[in-house]
């Protein structure tokens, strides 16, 4: 058996949808990739900034509030400090902290790198992500492969592609990663 890994890169930060004081609508909004720390006597509040696609109005996605600076590790304080790109990058890649912060979440354009399974060839194709990615498995197999939504259901239905762990192919998505099995 042939063994393939798929890495899910996405293309850009996901795009969130917000109500917009300043527009009066629901609006996208982009990521900054800028921290605001505001410091409140002995504790700490700490947010990810994004700014309205129309009008650069801005909203903060709540990271910590009212946290003792002892209570966070020495590094990732520094990283909130300095706008470090990656921790503001995990952040913003983050869907459940953004909906925890009352986001929609719109999901970002990807591309998927990797081999192709020979056809007739049995494969293990390992797709892996760095961030939790809530894509339905299908759309990224269908992409990869450019499939029609008729062929893949085909294929899935004749246990031509199926998942290792037995999950429903038509429904299930990726989170974090999976192993597929092509036939």
């Amino acid at each position: 058996m042939k063994k393939i890994i798929w890495k899910i890169e996405p293309l850009g930060l996901p795009l969130v949808l917000r109500h917009c004081k300043k527009c009066g609508k629901t609006s996208e909004f982009s990521c900054s990739g800028q921290f605001r720390v505001n410091a409140q006597r002995k504790y700490l509040d700490i947010w990810l900034i994004y700014k309205c696609a129309k009008c650069d109005t801005t909203w903060n996605a709540a990271v910590y509030s009212r946290v003792s600076p002892q209570a966070l590790n020495a590094n990732l304080l520094e990283g909130f400090y300095s706008n470090e790109e990656g921790l503001a990058r995990q952040y913003a890649m983050d869907f459940r902290f953004l909906k925890g912060n009352g986001a929609d979440v719109l999901r970002p354009s990807c591309s998927v790198l990797g081999d192709i399974p020979a056809s007739g060839e049995v494969s293990e194709v390992e797709i892996q992500s760095e961030y939790p990615f809530p894509v339905k498995v299908s759309t990224l197999v269908r992409d990869k492969l450019c499939l029609s939504q008729k062929d893949y259901l085909e294929r899935v239905t004749e246990g031509k592609i199926r998942s290792s762990a037995g999950q429903d192919l038509r429904k299930c998505r990726l989170k974090n990663g999976m192993v597929l099995i092509f036939q």
